[in-house]
């Protein structure tokens, strides 16, 4: 992957309410855990949180502006802790040797983890 414009990306970012409310309209997931704030205070997240896709959009673009002209061939993702709305997280995604991306997605406040995977890419360099 020589021809990445940086071997590690950071960059931060604070989701709103209106960013899953909007992407719940685009994705046709409207599952109120996202979108209901009343509902979602009677829940053990006791508010909204995001969708995981929602984050995955991020990194992909994150990725896609690194790595002009390269696809997704494969990727994995987890999400061991909720993302909640107006709480900043920090994206991190590092090119490791074996050519795959190490992704991070952190709470910016506590560090707690809320996506980590890996992506591998494909395509023109």
């Amino acid at each position: 992957m020589s021809d990445c414009i940086a071997a590690t990306i950071r960059a931060d970012w604070t989701p709103r309410q209106t960013d899953f409310d909007r992407f719940a309209g685009l994705s046709g997931d409207d599952n109120p855990i996202h979108v209901d704030p009343e509902f979602s205070a009677r829940t053990r997240f006791g508010r909204t949180v995001s969708h995981g896709m929602l984050l995955y959009s991020r990194v992909h673009a994150l990725i896609c502006n690194a790595y002009p002209g390269q696809r997704h061939a494969m990727q994995t993702v987890m999400f061991p802790n909720p993302a909640y709305a107006d709480e900043t997280l920090r994206f991190t995604i590092e090119e490791g040797a074996d050519g795959l991306l190490a992704v991070v997605v952190a709470r910016a406040d506590s560090g707690a983890v809320v996506l980590q995977g890996t992506c591998r890419l494909e395509g023109a360099r």
